[in-house]
């Protein structure tokens, strides 16, 4: 099957008005781009039922700066997704470009194009305001926080809180964080905000004033929703179709879709504090008797169930302290660090006790879950028999446990199952919580292709992914092995439309290499005067903020009121400052590390020089990396080729990438590290450039 010739008409004659309409020109990379996703995504076969009978139905398209792919991508699938009756849902790892899709690219298609839709944003559930929640903070009632981790409002968070019910009753806010004037605090949204365990739903008293259920009811009747990665993830997670439309009814679009493996291993990894949970299970017994007491006309369900939990809880804080007195020594072990990692087989003295708390969190959490069903009905009848409010509290607390328990289950399960093919990455983080020291017990798979395959992959109508570096080394090796994209699906390179030859690409002979950590450092702190002087905007790109540090602090103090140096100020702070001193024409040189080498869009004037101190080469010591580095080796692989040049390549790519972010732009890019000259993998990651200017 292809792609019909009356969606290829109907494509290209939106793209037509579109050009028209804005005055542009036909771009060959964006021409490119929406040919090969509306040929990929148009051959999808259908059965009967118009469920998905055939396989290739992924388009991974990495799309140069400047190519256009939101308006390309836009063009090519919502025609398709219309005619085959499917949803589309745009992912993105950042707020950023979440905004300028909503906000700017949409609405531009709409208003100069014949294509009819209709499109929304998407948040998860803890963007919106619980009323609940707010109304007993508001009463002096406890939130529903676990009493092991104490909450305390100050007088200025509950006046912030009381004007908030003034914005909400004079419709000047609705209820999302994202729309309050300024900008909300963790500590300060946290209580007021909710999850999937403890929201009681349409049996909630306030569920017609619900923000949340509000957006989600908005999202019925749109056929374009604009999402980002973590909520996909999430939605996955709950089985697909809870928040967003169900995986087979959708066609997604991941953009920035580089991010999209990190952003999974976070959705698949476990982790709890040990003292913290200790605590929780201590308590446990008088909270329970507290909750039960307050239902005691209502159910004898409820109290028939509490009495088994209490053995229960104390058996899970029995196990623990083996947990803690096994885990303590190696904690105590790593001195200047804040982290332990497992490598090979869990020590049997947690893994035993870990396999028994499986068994225990199993248990505590059906019991739950059998208490929660009798809440449920409780808030269902039309005469509740106790305060309807005390119902809801309760059921949000019940809701807590369960989610705590079912967590709990989940990492202990990843401490002592036997592994197969692929290990699981094991850690423990110390954590300073302010009262006392805890340690954090972690888990994670090391790859989440195997997740993303189960979950999306395999049950999605299409997808396209798109991004500046899905590349590395020129191949899409990296992306497929971390993804679980399958190799036989559709994968294509569209180049920028800027010329790269305006970029001019300098290796000085006279640098030292990277891994000479002294010299290396003196050799930058020499040739860096010389190379700031060209030019009036410049961005010098650090692997270590203390090389950055020694680098600022050697240099000729006339030096240093010109330069911004990344965590003195925030990101955007010192953006505007250096935009500003350039429009003052002053010079500005921004200090940055790897933030700055992804997202940062300084046009024109405002970088004309990028230089990079040392390549991109990241030490596996993050746990989940050092894993995978390992297992590695262990295979006869090696992972220096296999992951820290591919990964020095792409992070290489989005450093040099800074510098044309308009197709006027021109400038120079300089790399001080000798390695590009002298080593193997050096002229690989050259290769891997754009074909920029080289210079002598």
């Amino acid at each position: 099957m292809s792609l019909s010739e009356d969606l290829k008409r109907e494509i290209q004659e939106h793209y037509r008005e579109f050009l028209k309409a804005r005055g542009l020109h036909a771009r060959l990379g964006q021409k490119q781009m929406i040919a090969n996703i509306a040929n990929h995504l148009g051959a999808i076969e259908c059965d009967a039922e118009q469920h998905r009978s055939s396989e290739q139905h992924i388009a991974v398209v990495e799309a140069g700066t400047g190519t256009g792919k939101t308006i390309a991508y836009l063009l090519a699938v919502l025609p398709i997704a219309k005619a085959m009756n499917k949803k589309v849902v745009i992912a993105t790892a950042t707020v950023a470009l979440q905004e300028q899709i909503v906000h700017k690219d949409l609405p531009e298609l709409k208003a100069n194009t014949s294509l009819k839709f209709r499109f929304s944003l998407a948040k998860g559930r803890g963007r919106y305001l619980c009323l609940t929640k707010l109304d007993r903070l508001l009463n002096g009632q406890d939130p529903g926080e676990y009493e092991d981790e104490p909450m305390f409002i100050d007088e200025s968070t509950m006046a912030l809180y009381q004007s908030m019910v003034q914005s909400l009753a004079g419709g000047q806010w609705c209820g999302d964080r994202d729309a309050w004037p300024e900008e909300l605090s963790s500590e300060q949204w946290q209580p007021l905000a909710t999850n999937h365990h403890q929201c009681t739903g349409r049996r909630c008293s306030h569920v017609t004033s619900c923000a949340f259920f509000k957006a989600r009811e908005s999202l019925e009747s749109v056929d374009c929703i604009v999402a980002n990665h973590d909520l996909v993830l999430a939605d996955l997670a709950l089985g697909g179709g809870a928040i967003l439309p169900a995986p087979e009814d959708t066609i997604y679009i991941f953009d920035e879709g580089h991010h999209l493996p990190d952003k999974a291993l976070g959705h698949f990894a476990h982790h709890s504090r040990l003292l913290s949970t200790m605590r929780f299970v201590d308590q446990g017994p008088g909270l329970l008797e507290k909750l039960v007491a307050s239902f005691e006309l209502a159910t004898s369900v409820l109290s028939q169930q509490a009495t088994l939990l209490p053995a229960l809880m104390a058996r899970a804080k029995a196990a623990l302290d083996q947990i803690y007195h096994a885990c303590k020594p190696l904690i105590d072990s790593i001195e200047d660090e804040k982290r332990y990692r497992f490598s090979g087989p869990v020590p049997s003295a947690i893994r035993e006790p870990a396999s028994q708390l499986v068994e225990i969190f199993t248990e505590l959490a059906q019991h739950v879950e059998k208490m929660l069903v009798e809440v449920e009905s409780i808030l269902e009848e039309r005469h509740c028999p106790i305060p309807r409010d005390e119902c809801e509290h309760g059921y949000a607390l019940l809701g807590q446990w369960q989610g705590r328990m079912e967590a709990n289950r989940a990492l202990w399960a990843s401490y002592c199952t036997e592994e197969d093919d692929i290990p699981i990455a094991r850690w423990l983080t110390l954590v300073d919580t302010g009262n006392y020291l805890d340690f954090e017990v972690c888990s994670s798979p090391i790859l989440s292709a195997t997740h993303l395959q189960e979950s999306l992959w395999e049950r999605c109508f299409g997808a396209v992914i798109t991004s500046a570096t899905l590349t590395a080394l020129n191949r899409f090796d990296r992306f497929i092995m971390r993804s679980g994209v399958p190799e036989t699906e559709h994968f294509s390179v569209v180049a920028s439309p800027f010329d790269v030859s305006q970029a001019g690409l300098l290796i000085p002979h006279n640098s030292r290499e990277g891994n000479q950590v002294d010299e290396h450092t003196d050799s930058v702190v020499e040739q860096l005067p010389a190379l700031l002087e060209q030019q009036l905007g410049s961005l010098v790109l650090f692997a270590s903020r203390k090389q950055m540090m020694q680098v600022y602090e050697a240099l000729p103090s006339s030096w240093h009121d010109s330069i911004l140096v990344q965590g003195d100020k925030s990101k955007q702070s010192m953006i505007n400052e250096h935009k500003k001193a350039i429009d003052e024409g002053r010079r500005s040189v921004l200090f940055g590390l790897a933030s700055f080498a992804e997202g940062v869009d300084l046009p024109g004037a405002y970088c004309e020089h990028v230089i990079i101190a040392k390549l991109p080469f990241s030490v596996p010591t993050d746990p989940i990396e050092a894993t995978l580095a390992e297992w590695f080796e262990s295979n006869g692989r090696n992972a220096f080729m296999e992951m820290t040049i591919p990964d020095a390549s792409v992070k290489l790519v989005q450093a040099c990438g800074r510098l044309l972010r308009t197709e006027s732009d021109g400038g120079q890019i300089t790399i001080l590290d000798k390695r590009m000259h002298t080593k193997r993998y050096g002229k690989m990651l050259l290769q891997s450039l754009p074909a920029y200017r080289l210079l002598p």
